[in-house]
């Protein structure tokens, strides 16, 4: 299988419910390194998994979906834990939307499978990894 990862960062604020989280309970910022990894068993006509930027621009436009936002107050995440491993399925399932609408170009139907990683530090990150 052959990968490519692009590659950006995001900040958020929110904040936790349930013990578990103790003092994350309260509102606190995190800002994340996002990993995105597009798979493919065999290369394109073009000899390439996928076009680098094109794959580096179409993250950047999720990302920046999400990026300064104080999740707490964001519709569709009201009742929700925003984290780390959530918001990692909401980046890939979102790039895998622009992927299905044409986004990577026509040769982007070969890709297999995305992984998106976020990396809370250097010592701790999750990632969830979808079918295409």
């Amino acid at each position: 299988m052959f990968s490519v990862t692009v590659r950006d960062h995001l900040m958020v604020a929110h904040s936790f419910r349930g013990e578990v989280f103790g003092p994350a309970q309260a509102l606190h910022g995190a800002t994340f390194v996002v990993d995105a990894t597009l798979r493919r068993p065999e290369l394109d006509p073009d000899g390439i998994v996928v076009d680098i930027g094109a794959a580096t621009r179409e993250l950047g436009a999720v990302v920046a979906e999400l990026n300064y936002r104080n999740l707490d107050e964001v519709p569709e995440f009201a009742g929700v834990n925003t984290s780390t491993e959530f918001l990692a399925r909401v980046v890939a399932d979102r790039l895998a939307g622009r992927i299905a609408a044409g986004a990577l170009g026509a040769h982007a139907d070969g890709l297999a499978s995305i992984a998106v990683t976020l990396h809370e530090s250097h010592v701790a990150w999750a990632s969830y990894e979808r079918e295409l």
